[in-house]
């Protein structure tokens, strides 16, 4: 059918679709390139990724990278530190984020369109990083897990597409034979928003996981103990004293060894701390362009 289709165009719609498939061809090799070296080179051979004989396949495989990385208690308690934040943190936005969006989508509620401009007055006008800190620190929340979860606990933008697809989703008779059955407004937001809500909560897990993962500012700036740091700052303190001093190593082979070894635990600890969102998508794959076209379409 498509073949048909392709031999019915004109010449000049023929040489516009092979470019097109040319072109995302060439961005795909762009992009996709980086991330098979990466994978490629932490199962390869130290020797073999300092020589540059490493490409897209892994030369004279080894797992040392991966042992090392899971032999580190640094790297570990980072991990353990993420995976707090990634499932407590976006728990709490979740939350936050119903508890908000329900009361602004009810058209009974006649306030809800002037409260929703001071949300969105948010988005473009802020207090800035030093009031911001000033304010944390006057919580008395430095150096504790809830300086990470409090201040990022919702995403004004992620309200707005929530309340959008409830507006534009959920029909108000569906309240009314609610209220007609007797039932809260509290038993119908359990009973029948979230069970229609299924698709867009599964995109906003997504967007809130995958920010509370990769998050790395605010953990550099409210967090000061070493115990309570993400895998973030584990992975930018390892790429940062990564290089190995010669001047410090008399043996020039020596040397090598410590720099492959720690090119290998770059590489490694990058690929494990990337799976855990590679691993989000497959389970929010079938709601994620419904959920997204469905909330953004209408404001």
């Amino acid at each position: 059918m498509k073949t048909s289709k392709f031999r019915n165009m004109s010449t000049v719609d023929k040489i516009f679709v092979f470019l097109v498939y040319f072109i995302l061809s060439l961005i795909l090799v762009i992009v996709l390139y980086p991330l098979l070296y990466v994978v490629a080179a932490s199962f390869s051979d130290p020797q073999a990724v300092i020589r540059g004989e490493v490409f897209i396949f892994p030369v004279r495989p080894t797992l040392r990278g991966y042992e090392a990385v899971f032999q580190n208690k640094k790297i570990l308690r980072g991990f353990a530190n993420s995976f707090f934040y990634l499932f407590v943190g976006t728990a709490v936005n979740i939350f936050m984020t119903i508890l908000c969006t329900y009361p602004l989508s009810r058209k009974e509620f006649k306030a809800r369109n002037k409260i929703s401009l001071y949300f969105v007055f948010t988005m473009y006008f802020s207090g800035g990083l030093m009031p911001t800190y000033v304010l944390v620190n006057k919580l008395h929340l430095i150096d504790t897990r809830w300086a990470i979860i409090i201040p990022m606990a919702m995403s004004t933008y992620n309200m707005i597409i929530c309340r959008t697809f409830i507006v534009n989703n959920i029909p108000d008779e569906l309240y009314e034979a609610s209220q007609m059955d007797g039932c809260s407004p509290f038993r119908y937001l359990l009973s029948v928003i979230l069970p229609l809500c299924k698709p867009i909560l599964a995109v906003l897990m997504l967007y809130y996981g995958v920010a509370r993962w990769n998050d790395y500012f605010n953990a550099m700036l409210f967090l000061n103990k070493e115990q309570l740091q993400p895998l973030t700052i584990v992975m930018k303190e390892i790429l940062i004293s990564g290089q190995v001093d010669m001047t410090k190593v008399s043996d020039a082979s020596a040397a090598a060894k410590l720099q492959g070894m720690s090119d290998l635990l770059k590489y490694s600890t990058i690929v494990v701390g990337s799976l855990p969102v590679l691993m989000l998508y497959p389970f929010v794959q079938k709601y994620l362009v419904q959920g997204v076209m469905i909330g953004a379409v209408k404001g």
